[in-house]
């Protein structure tokens, strides 16, 4: 069995789950794309995972516990678990961007201590 798994996406997909496409065991990531105007359609939070929205491209609003925040490309936000959240692009822009989703405190060491020399 390899030790490793690679896919190629499609950029243009509404959204795209990578969880199965690389059989992931720690977090969920997805690729997302919101025409302008659009929406998520239901605000949600999380029972113990945060979330990390990385913007690609594009502008849009992201509305945390009643505060609106504008994201633009290059744009990156973590957000805890127990946030009520909605993202919605922008009325004159399309938002492209990246979620990834993982438990909150479960990351024990960063690359520095994590990695070894092979």
């Amino acid at each position: 069995m390899s030790n490793f798994k690679k896919t190629t996406v499609k950029m243009d997909a509404a959204r795209t789950e990578l969880h199965e496409l690389l059989n992931l065991t720690g977090e969920e990531i997805s690729i997302n794309n919101m025409p302008a105007g659009e929406q998520i359609p239901f605000a949600h939070k999380h029972k113990q995972n945060e979330e990390v929205y990385g913007v690609i491209s594009g502008k849009g609003i992201m509305n945390i516990d009643g505060e609106d925040i504008v994201l633009n490309a290059g744009d990156w936000m973590r957000v805890d678990p127990s946030a009520k959240r909605q993202l919605r692009a922008a009325d004159d822009s399309a938002i492209s961007y990246i979620c990834i989703q993982t438990k909150a405190g479960s990351l024990d060491e960063f690359t520095g201590k994590d990695g070894v020399l092979a």
